[in-house]
């Protein structure tokens, strides 16, 4: 066995072993079905807290959504934390029924600080009312019965909850529909298979439940990397916290052009670095010591695993490349096609892989797909595995590249009516 062929033996394997469970994850996902709680025994007292950063189109119909539950609205605050924003977002959420702080502090941008700044000031104006807190992005709008379906894996203990991220704008392109897609997979063969199997979930930027026992011990929000929602699942999983997941549907909206996708993914894979880099040691000894599955499971969520198939592909055209220099005085013909077949297998393996993928949730969940151009469906097929590949870029890029926290622009007004009709 050759040196490159042992190479990519070695890589192969060692990416199949460390992500086989999410074949095994996907498969209990597509056989078992949809996680079932019970019902609660008692209905508790909520708030939910909303950053916005210049969100007048569409922070009043999130308000609108949340007032619409079915869910005793005596048991449900609403926060809005209007931060540095130019437009009339605050008083587009005060007049739709929310409790509004305003926040201009343009030391510290992003998120993690909005939250820090207003679960502070809540616990200090109103100490000892929520049992817990629902986080959510400005442009979020949540089906009726949301916060009854959270409710009833509350009442089970968890502190804290993740939930089934939707999309509400598939059709409007490629990007919003790969988007969706992933969400839509993430849901049903990643937390929900989780949940099934009784090991912990990932919380995902929106969407999630956090106790107050969480919030009150940390005076706040501690967890200020670029993506602190999966600093906070990488805490959970060290610690032995365990996320617990509930079939609640709520709708996100996706980026639409690949330039604000780039945007947007350049800082997440930074943040899953920073996560990576800060807690891995951590994860390490949760998985040997204390035999942790869930540490293990957040250590491959956040370890740059398109770096493996990126050196792979750098490493054989690399030997392509000096071989074919060195006209056959390093490596034989059959050496050099070889490597170009690694290379070209690795890529339709990749498309084989995410196109399959895509299929089956499309398949699966197809129920929750909104969209009227039915053409898009299909043509997300095959345009969901490319969008997967801008990935191996991106892994690349956010090593180097100095990368700050961006608002993602929203202004997709639309109603929850409006979305289950396919309106795009």
């Amino acid at each position: 066995m050759t040196p490159i062929v042992a190479f990519n033996f070695i890589v192969g394997t060692l990416f199949g072993l460390c992500f086989l469970y999410q074949v095994v994850f996907f498969f209990i996902g597509l056989f078992h079905g949809e996680v079932k709680l019970p019902p609660a025994r008692k209905q508790h007292r909520y708030a939910f807290f909303i950053a916005a950063h210049n969100e007048e189109p569409v922070i009043a119909n999130l308000v609108k959504s949340i007032k619409q539950q079915d869910y005793p609205s005596e048991l449900i605050d609403i926060f809005v934390v209007a931060d540095a924003c130019t437009d009339n977002t605050a008083q587009a959420a005060r007049d739709a029924g929310a409790i509004v702080y305003e926040r201009n502090d343009l030391a510290r941008k992003g998120k993690s600080w909005v939250m820090d700044y207003g679960f502070d000031r809540i616990l200090s104006e109103y100490p000892d009312t929520y049992e817990a807190f629902f986080i959510f992005d400005a442009d979020n709008l949540l089906s009726p019965n949301y916060v009854s379906i959270m409710n009833d894996a509350f009442d089970q203990g968890y502190l804290a909850l993740t939930s089934y991220r939707n999309s509400k704008n598939f059709g409007s392109s490629w990007i919003s529909a790969a988007y969706a897609t992933w969400f839509l997979r993430e849901a049903r063969f990643l937390n929900n298979a989780r949940m099934i199997c009784k090991t912990s979930c990932a919380v995902s930027g929106s969407g999630y439940l956090v106790s107050s026992k969480i919030v009150e011990g940390m005076h706040g929000w501690d967890f200020h990397t670029l993506t602190e929602d999966i600093q906070f699942s990488t805490f959970c999983a060290v610690h032995g916290v365990r996320i617990g997941y509930a079939p609640a549907e709520f709708y996100d909206e996706q980026p639409v052009t690949f330039s604000a996708s780039w945007k947007q993914r350049m800082r997440w894979t930074k943040g899953f670095y920073q996560v990576f880099f800060t807690y891995g040691g951590h994860l390490l000894k949760s998985i040997v010591h204390f035999r942790r599955f869930a540490a293990y499971d957040l250590m491959m969520t956040i370890a740059p695993g398109m770096l493996l198939t990126l050196i792979s592909i750098l490493a054989n055209g690399t030997f392509m490349l000096v071989g074919s220099l060195s006209h056959g005085f390093l490596a034989t013909d059959r050496e050099l096609g070889m490597c170009f077949g690694s290379i070209l297998m690795t890529l339709l393996y990749m498309y084989g892989t995410f196109f399959v993928m895509g299929l089956l949730t499309t398949v699966v969940e197809y129920r929750h797909i909104h969209c009227k151009q039915k053409w898009r469906i299909i043509t997300n097929l095959f345009t969901f595995p490319l969008f997967m590949f801008s990935y191996i870029p991106l892994t690349v890029a956010a090593l180097f590249l100095k990368v700050d926290w961006v608002p993602t622009p929203h202004e997709v007004a639309v109603t929850l009516d409006e979305v289950m009709e396919g309106a795009q």
